[in-house]
């Protein structure tokens, strides 16, 4: 059994658009829980095991699989079919699991450090900055649609995200803006806002 623990508007949503990429929506149970918000509304929900009280948490017959890059490459691969990322022995599987760590590695804590207005040479030193960050993904991007080249992978989802979520951040380089448009314009993620907004109406929010 697959159980995704999913608030809505917030880092568990590209994990519902994911599960629709896969095909696999109705292979998952949703259960929709409060979280504490930045803005200081909600809060932690005994509903959600997460140890953390967070989303996305994904559990799948008992154990419990959590941060959203290591999610989304576990339903990549459960959910082959797709072709939204790569199997073992694939030759540029190394490529995309490298999207996926640096996501969670330099281009969150990059943005985080962003919104808060932190700056000191050692956080350049170990993450550098937003500029870098465009920089990297404007050179992936050069003459290809999507971080994998010509296919949209889980990469793409993930790491097209976080402008998705936060697009003032974004860096102006070439080639960005519209490679997060393409992300941004798919129908599972489409599907995924709808979903969001029926939950936030039924909750009256």
């Amino acid at each position: 059994m697959l159980t995704l623990y999913h608030a809505p508007r917030c880092r568990s949503t590209r994990i519902v658009a994911l599960l629709d990429e896969l095909g696999a929506r109705d292979q998952v149970s949703v259960e929709v829980v409060g979280i504490p918000r930045q803005d200081g509304s909600g809060g932690r929900d005994p509903r959600n095991p997460h140890p953390e009280g967070k989303v996305p948490l994904l559990v799948h017959d008992g154990v419990e699989i959590w941060e959203s890059t290591a999610i989304a490459l576990y339903l990549t691969e459960l959910f082959p079919e797709a072709g939204l990322g790569r199997p073992v022995g694939a030759p540029d599987r190394g490529r995309l699991l490298s999207w996926l760590a640096w996501y969670g590695d330099v281009l969150e804590p990059v943005m985080v450090m962003t919104y808060a207005q932190l700056d000191h040479p050692a956080l350049r030193a170990t993450f550098r900055g937003m500029e870098e960050a465009g920089h990297r993904l404007s050179a992936a991007l050069s003459g290809a649609p999507y971080l994998m080249g010509a296919d949209y992978t889980v990469a793409d989802l993930i790491c097209a995200s976080a402008f998705q979520f936060a697009p003032q951040y974004a860096p102006d380089a070439p080639g960005l803006a519209d490679w997060v448009a393409r992300c941004a314009d798919r129908p599972a993620q489409h599907r995924a806002q709808r979903y969001d907004a029926e939950l936030l109406e039924a909750a009256g929010g």
